[in-house]
């Protein structure tokens, strides 16, 4: 019997594999083990039992983008003495050292995918990577996740790009075309499936959702977002804007002092997945830096303005379902303000069809794992 063990460590990761697991676990002749770390705690938490997926080993790693670097040192030497999240760390390399599975499965570009395949690496199992391929080149934006899912594609053996683009890139850094399947991205999946249950309530007034918490907007970025927000939500008193927040001091703060205080500008603390998609579906237009809604948004018609300077998931803007406005605060309002007011150019956005998927990524990820 096939052994393949999933590792994931963040709210996004488990979305995004809940399909897989899904699918694997139904599979027989597959034995499946789910393995977490807990880059985010208590939103993976919330996420893992809204989804109803129940980890095999939860070894409560505690790791930080920021300071991977050193932690991987600082982790081992714990493991060593046994202690904290170094006794996860070193109850993982017993793991892979005892079970050795034929194949780990990592998805994205967290900290958690890359530490947890590199280590994996040592003991010569085989990798898989889903969704892979996607590139800005720039190696500090997004920071850490670009070097991340770089690295990435060096480490993994079996390559589940989400798109045609995602694969040229991973062709051109020498990737064998064998290794790469094209599958669509499986936030689809999750999202579509999560969708059909979801009731949003009829209301007269146009909604926009907000996400806004990347590190590379930290400082003046956010500063000229919340400006942006707060000029738009004052020139159009029929709209609302809901923004759930990071709990980051570094987004937490600022938008708070600059958006506290605007009657139509609902500040809430972070949602949970089935809320965010609730939220999704009930809105007019989305303003968010989030790699995932930028995916996700189109399957619901939804037309998406991404406040990043650059975008690793550029099939959506040459699509034209989402537009790159950065956090430049006059361009932020203006294409607000076009989608608004122009129903021409809202509809061309919200009716293009979504270049991310069908939502059988998972089927098709767990067909090719099955003959592989």
């Amino acid at each position: 019997m096939k052994h393949i063990t999933l590792v994931f460590g963040t709210r996004p990761e488990a979305i995004k594999l809940a399909p897989v697991i899904e699918r694997l676990r139904a599979t027989p002749e597959i034995k499946t083990t789910v393995c977490v770390f807990r880059q985010q705690g208590s939103m993976l938490s919330q996420t893992l039992k809204a989804l109803n997926i129940k980890p095999d080993l939860d070894l409560k790693i505690e790791i930080s983008d920021r300071t991977v670097l050193g932690e991987h040192i600082g982790l081992l030497k714990k493991g060593i003495a046994g202690v904290g999240s170094g006794f996860g760390l070193l109850k993982y390399l017993k793991f892979l050292k005892k079970e050795k599975p034929d194949l780990l499965i990592v998805q994205g570009d967290t900290s958690t995918a890359y530490l947890s395949a590199w280590l994996a690496f040592h003991f010569k199992i085989k990798i898989a990577h889903v969704e892979a391929g996607l590139r800005t080149y720039d190696k500090y934006a997004p920071f850490p996740e670009e070097m991340n899912r770089q690295l990435l594609g060096r480490l993994a053996d079996i390559h589940f790009a989400p798109t045609e683009k995602a694969k040229e890139n991973l062709l051109k850094e020498g990737v064998p075309e064998k290794d790469v399947h094209v599958v669509g991205n499986t936030a689809i999946d999750a999202l579509l499936k999560a969708a059909e249950n979801i009731e949003t309530a009829e209301s007269q007034e146009k909604m926009i959702l907000v996400t806004a918490h990347r590190r590379e907007s930290f400082g003046q970025g956010l500063k000229d977002i919340c400006k942006a927000l707060k000029e738009i939500a004052e020139g159009h008193k029929d709209i609302k804007i809901i923004y759930p927040v990071h709990a980051n001091p570094n987004v937490s703060k600022p938008v708070q002092e600059l958006l506290k205080d605007v009657p139509n500008i609902e500040l809430t603390d972070p949602v949970d997945y089935k809320e965010i998609v609730r939220l999704m579906k009930q809105s007019y237009l989305i303003l968010t830096d989030s790699g995932g809604i930028q995916e996700e948004a189109p399957s619901l018609g939804k037309p998406v303005l991404v406040m990043r300077e650059e975008t690793e998931r550029e099939e959506g803007v040459k699509a034209g379902v989402s537009k790159l406005v950065g956090t430049d605060k006059e361009k932020i309002i203006r294409e607000t303000e076009e989608l608004l007011e122009n129903k021409e150019a809202y509809e061309q956005m919200a009716r293009t069809e979504n270049p991310y998927g069908d939502g059988k990524a998972s089927e098709k990820i767990v067909e090719v794992l099955s003959k592989s």
